[in-house]
């Protein structure tokens, strides 16, 4: 894994995949904090992968918004990391609340050929083609 300004990018992958979580729940960073004892800032924090969370408190906001740890990593089976063009698209989308909510409703179009529609149209208006 690669470290960038003195974090791994796993923290920042964490972190993202928290919000995501966090966002497809309908759950505030405010709301979520509370659950957790903690303040919104933290969260925050968390999520844009500025602070690495412990063990033990992502072991809870797994509890809290109802997954697996195991949910927030990457997978160990595909071998590699993604490279930094991944991590940089991974921190983009979860930047914002739409990016977000993108991210969490595009596995749910069942349609095959559907989500393919969708893709491209966010690739032309994206400029990529």
């Amino acid at each position: 894994m690669a470290r960038t300004g003195g974090r791994d990018d796993v923290d920042a992958y964490v972190g993202a995949r928290i919000g995501l979580r966090r966002s497809a729940l309908g759950l505030s960073q405010t709301a979520l904090a509370q659950r957790l004892g903690i303040s919104f800032q933290q969260v925050q924090k968390y999520e844009t992968g500025q602070n690495r969370i412990s063990a033990s408190r992502l072991y809870r906001t797994a509890v809290v918004l109802g997954t697996s740890v195991e949910a927030f990593f990457p997978p160990v089976e595909a071998g590699a990391a993604p490279g930094e063009d991944g991590w940089a698209a991974l921190r983009s989308i979860t930047a914002t609340a739409d990016g977000r909510a993108v991210a969490t409703g595009f596995p749910r179009i069942a349609d095959r050929d559907l989500r393919k529609a969708v893709a491209r149209i966010v690739r032309a208006l994206g400029g990529e083609g």
